[in-house]
């Protein structure tokens, strides 16, 4: 399963966390614009860079193979296509990136102002940007991009359709921006990372005509690369060129050009490596990864993906009352042998999971409380708890059999992780049956509130804020995206404190809290957070790679790459 596959985590999760019914607050009060700028994080399993006197210098061609085909070089149309977004990450600039905790950070913007009742959003833009063609970056940009993506012809996501279709942008100077919400949002920075047009070039365009005009294949951004021309084939694009940009407002990158090259698969991909083709492959998949770790010259660059596997839990079935017992839940998580799970169905490419919030997120509270493998102690909570095993060799309580079925994805390797999820609770004398379904078809069950547990993934792919609030407030237990039907009144009043509090602290207090809730009712059983491989040849220097919330988040340093010999 890849991460552009569909996911019960996105997009539908996004407009939940903003239709968010509030009262009126305090009169408002635009406070002074703030500096938002913060390092980057440390790399995470890095190779160690080795130095030479000289250190970095301009030059050199670096070419990296992008698995499938281009689609449209257009921030607007990049949704449903991974390689776009990569192309786009370094062509067109962004009124804000994320950095590797999720904490905003200025790119276009340099600075931006909240009010104190957190619906106007001021933001202060650079005045050196430059567009490819030598045109300034204004507001006016910002602006058009926006009116853009709301209209129905543009086939953006419908949760940032349906936001932007209740914001008011107003643009004060050509340099300074304003945003009126109807009511305080305080995960709007994640919606302002899109990649922005230049309206000089699309204004004459018609929105209804933009998908399908040749504009798409000859981009103008703002970023530190600038396109060049495509690589054909028999009238067939095989690759991109891109050029540094020598007026780039953050300085001229190191490497002259970035060659991205398409093949039909990671295998095609690597072989085109070993064959000296490119230097760089853009995932390292589990498919590939014993070969390419073989490979002498190739280093690895590791990160956590934005996407959480676990098992929901059906609290609001009737006719399984043990799963509304904490300690239950508890048991059947303990009973879970997680890191032999990623060992041997991931290759060890994943994290175990504690929280529903990420890792070196922000928001992440790093005691929260945490359940070893115990299958010793799973089978005294159960004994404690009054669950026995009768005759049948099945334990219950009274009437309440520990007895239901695990809807899974129909894939090999969930296959693989459910029948030993299947095993692990057995041997606790609990009767699981398994029930293998497409995706989508899983995803309408859980809608509807019709399984018993289901093991699935979130994908919170481009969503850096980490708020819970659609998968775990008591409002969106039956028509959101609650699917476990949890309604604990302590953490949703948490999570309604922390969505409409801009102060990152304050946040983090309540976003605290929620989690130790969460680690003493475990409403649903998280498992592990899989993870990103990114090879590149050791004559590439400079990268560093943290958490990723997307997987053009690699180029995140990019002006910091350079090339050595081979």
């Amino acid at each position: 399963m890849t991460s552009s596959e569909t996911s019960p985590g996105r997009p539908k999760g996004r407009l939940g966390r903003w239709l968010l019914p509030l009262a009126a607050l305090v009169t408002l009060l635009v406070l002074a614009l703030w500096m938002a700028q913060r390092r980057q994080s440390a790399p995470i399993n890095a190779p160690q860079e080795q130095t030479t006197p000289q250190g970095p210098r301009e030059g050199g061609i670096y070419t990296e193979a992008l698995i499938g085909q281009p689609g449209r070089f257009n921030p607007l149309f990049e949704e449903f296509n991974p390689s776009d977004r990569d192309l786009n990450r370094l062509v067109y600039c962004r009124l804000i990136t994320f950095d590797a905790h999720g904490v905003p950070q200025g790119d276009l913007a340099t600075s931006w102002g909240i009010s104190a009742d957190a619906k106007i959003y001021n933001f202060a833009l650079r005045e050196d940007a430059r567009w490819h063609d030598g045109e300034p970056v204004t507001a006016e940009d910002v602006a058009f991009t926006i009116e853009r993506m709301r209209d129905e012809a543009i086939p953006v996501p419908n949760t940032w359709k349906a936001l932007w279709q209740q914001v008011e942008v107003v643009v004060l100077d050509p340099y300074t921006l304003q945003f009126r919400l109807p009511q305080p949002f305080a995960p709007f920075l994640d919606y302002l990372s899109f990649g922005i047009l230049p309206k000089h070039v699309w204004e004459d365009i018609p929105p209804a005509e933009m998908r399908d005009h040749p504009l798409n294949m000859e981009p103008v951004g703002c970023g530190p690369y600038r396109f060049d021309h495509l690589l054909l084939e028999e009238g067939n694009i095989q690759g991109v060129v891109l050029k540094a940009y020598e007026d780039y407002y953050r300085g001229r990158p190191f490497i002259d050009e970035i060659v991205f090259r398409y093949y039909a698969s990671p295998q095609a991909a690597l072989a085109a490596y070993q064959e000296g083709e490119v230097l760089g492959l853009s995932e390292i998949t589990l498919d590939i990864l014993a070969d390419a770790l073989r490979l002498p010259n190739l280093n690895f660059y590791t990160a956590r993906r934005p996407r959480l596997t676990l098992i929901y839990l059906n609290l609001g079935d009737p006719t399984l009352p043990f799963f509304t017992e904490a300690e239950v839940r508890k048991a059947l998580l303990m009973a879970l042998d997680r890191e032999r799970l990623i060992q041997k169905h991931l290759q060890g490419q994943a994290i175990v999971a504690h929280s529903p919030i990420f890792p070196a997120s922000w928001a992440y509270y790093e005691n929260i409380p945490r359940v070893p493998y115990d299958p010793q102690q799973a089978d005294k909570v159960l004994r404690e708890a009054g669950y026995i095993v009768a005759e049948n060799n099945v334990r219950a309580k009274e009437d309440a059999v520990l007895s239901f079925t695990l809807l899974y994805p129909d894939t090999e390797r969930y296959h693989g992780i459910a029948q030993d999820i299947q095993k692990a609770w057995q041997r606790l004398n609990i009767q699981v049956t398994l029930e293998a379904l497409p995706y989508e078809e899983l995803i309408a069950r859980l809608e509807a509130r019709e399984y018993q547990a289901a093991l699935v993934d979130l994908d919170f792919t481009r969503t850096p804020d980490p708020d819970p609030y659609p998968f775990w407030h008591e409002s969106q237990a039956y028509e959101g995206q609650n699917y476990s039907v949890w309604k604990n009144r302590r953490a949703s009043l948490f999570l309604e404190r922390a969505r409409i509090t801009p102060d990152m602290g304050k946040r983090r207090n309540y976003y605290r809290n929620f989690q130790f809730i969460f680690a003493q009712e475990w409403p649903a059983l998280p498992l592990f957070y899989p993870v990103y491989t990114y090879g590149v040849d050791r004559q590439v220097r400079g990268i560093r790679l943290g958490p990723i919330y997307d997987r053009s988040d690699r180029f995140q340093n990019v002006l910091d790459w350079y090339m050595m010999g081979p």
